[in-house]
């Protein structure tokens, strides 16, 4: 599997632009995936994607930049190697719809699984074999990555939003809910907190 976040430089793909990929392979996670990228010329900036993700409209407009079609070329170049192609992530189709519209925008096959696994509704799953409440917030699921995140025993993720820090934050989340097991060194301090009786 593939572990995949995006930060872009708003919300709609067919407006916005990618500004960042950050993936890894799920069964061999010490192989790792991190591009930054200008913008697509013509794509729109929401500045509340920008606070989001903490890159200023200089850093996702510098010239000096790989384009988007260049980083999204050097993603599936990078994911073709992997047997494995099915994506997860936390509400993973927005990162596929994104890389599927970029890899369209260079005129490149997009390569990967249109199914997904979204580890909100693993930790949706979890919660309700676990017997235990849903959080919910405006009459829906309040189960975003920081409350996941504190549900599978880690702090919150660091802000501003980083694409790599996100996947690997995934990643961890996918593990430990599917299989009861940590999965990288980045988290192994944090015990799993349905293991600790």
């Amino acid at each position: 599997m593939i572990v995949l976040d995006i930060e872009a430089s708003g919300v709609n793909y067919e407006k916005h632009s990618i500004v960042s990929i950050g993936a890894f392979d799920f069964d061999d996670p010490t192989n790792r995936f991190y591009e930054e990228c200008r913008i697509w010329d013509g794509a729109h900036i929401q500045d509340e994607a920008l606070e989001v993700n903490g890159f200023t409209r200089e850093e996702i407009t510098d010239p000096n930049k790989k384009s988007e079609g260049e980083v999204i070329t050097l993603f599936l170049d990078w994911a073709e190697k992997i047997h494995d192609r099915t994506l997860v992530g936390q509400n993973v189709s927005f990162d596929r719809d994104y890389t599927k519209a970029a890899a369209e925008r260079a005129g490149i096959n997009w390569i990967l699984a249109y199914r997904t696994i979204d580890t909100h509704t693993l930790a949706y799953m979890h919660h309700v074999k676990a017997g235990k409440n849903i959080p919910f917030t405006k009459n829906h699921s309040a189960l975003n990555l920081d409350a996941i995140l504190n549900y599978v025993g880690i702090p919150e993720e660091p802000q501003p939003h980083n694409a790599l820090t996100g996947a690997l934050s995934h990643g961890e989340v996918a593990s430990r809910l599917l299989y009861d097991k940590k999965l990288l060194p980045e988290f192994e301090q944090y015990d799993i907190p349905w293991l600790k009786k």
